[in-house]
């Protein structure tokens, strides 16, 4: 039997840690620049996804989302421990599996174990320009609670000038705290 740890499983997921196979199928992903186009990297070389990957092997926030029925590892969901019972999430997923609710699913089942945890608050923040990533925070229930402007770059221009980004900041609290989310 293959050595690997299950986080949570759905109708038609396993959210689980990574391990050294999934090398060809994180690298389908990371290397499609339209897959990339909001996150803080560029595609990557099949040498960097390597490294990615080691560094994925090594943290408890990041958990590759594999379809039960296939075995393929189809994208990710992080999710990070922050400051006052918090977390942040975010989602990176294949582009040929966009669309089929594959990081609703992923992402509903961990923000539920989380806060049957008992974290207080789960927030996100996304590129405005990313409507697809925001429409599905909404859809999850979360709600925009900042517009910061020009508040980040990535990228810097042929002159060396930031390249200022806005950024929407999502969250959702744990309504089994409250009753409601508007507590």
């Amino acid at each position: 039997m293959e050595n690997r740890i299950i986080l949570a499983e759905t109708e038609r997921l396993i959210l689980r840690r990574y391990k050294k196979e999934d090398l060809q199928d994180l690298f389908e992903y990371l290397s499609d620049s339209k897959v990339v186009e909001y996150e803080p990297y560029k595609p990557m070389t099949l040498q960097e996804t390597e490294k990615n990957l080691e560094w994925r092997l090594g943290t408890e926030e990041m958990a590759a989302v594999e379809l039960k029925d296939s075995r393929k590892m189809i994208g990710n969901v992080y999710l990070g421990k922050r400051e006052f019972e918090a977390m942040e999430i975010g989602y990176v997923f294949n582009q040929k599996y966009w669309g089929q609710g594959y990081a609703a699913e992923s992402c509903r089942a961990f923000i539920e174990q989380a806060f049957a945890n008992g974290i207080h608050r789960i927030y996100a923040e996304c590129d405005p320009c990313n409507r697809r990533s925001w429409r599905l925070l909404e859809a999850l229930g979360f709600r925009r609670e900042a517009h910061l402007k020009k508040n980040v770059y990535f990228w810097k221009d042929e002159n060396g000038k930031a390249i200022w980004k806005d950024t929407y900041i999502y969250a959702k609290l744990n309504i089994n705290e409250y009753g409601s989310e508007s507590a």
